[in-house]
C-alpha cells in the first residue's frame, strides 16, 4: 500500500481553484475538493492507475483527471507525491513556461 503525500504547491493550487469556484458556488467548490481527495485516495492501492500526461510522455509523472482538475503525481518507492493541480482547460506546456519565466 502506497502513502499519498500532498506537496504544498499542489494543496495551494487546489485551494486557489476551489476559492475561484466558491465565488459563484460554494457548494460546488466543497464538492470538487471532496471529489479530488476521494479520487486521489485510490492511488494508495493503485498507484499506477493514473495516465501518463500526453505532454510529458518521457517523464516519470502521471495524472488523475477529476474535472475540472488534472492532478499530477510521481511515484517514489512506496510513496505517491501529489506535485501539482491544474485546471484542465489550461495548457500545461504554456503554464510551465510561464512559471519558469522563459
Amino acid at each position: 500500500m502506497a502513502e499519498v503525500i500532498w506537496t504544498e504547491p499542489a494543496l495551494e493550487e487546489l485551494n486557489a481553484i476551489a476559492e475561484y469556484i466558491a465565488i459563484d458556488n460554494e457548494g460546488a467548490a466543497r464538492k470538487l475538493v471532496g471529489n479530488v481527495f476521494r479520487s486521489v485516495s485510490r492511488l494508495e492501492t493503485h498507484p499506477e492507475s493514473g495516465r501518463v500526461p500526453p505532454e510529458l510522455l518521457e517523464s516519470r509523472y502521471r495524472e488523475v483527471i477529476i474535472g475540472p482538475c488534472r492532478v499530477f503525481y510521481r511515484l517514489d518507492g512506496s510513496s505517491v507525491f501529489i506535485v501539482f493541480v491544474l485546471r484542465s482547460e489550461r495548457d500545461l506546456r504554456n503554464y510551465l513556461i510561464d512559471r519558469l519565466d522563459l
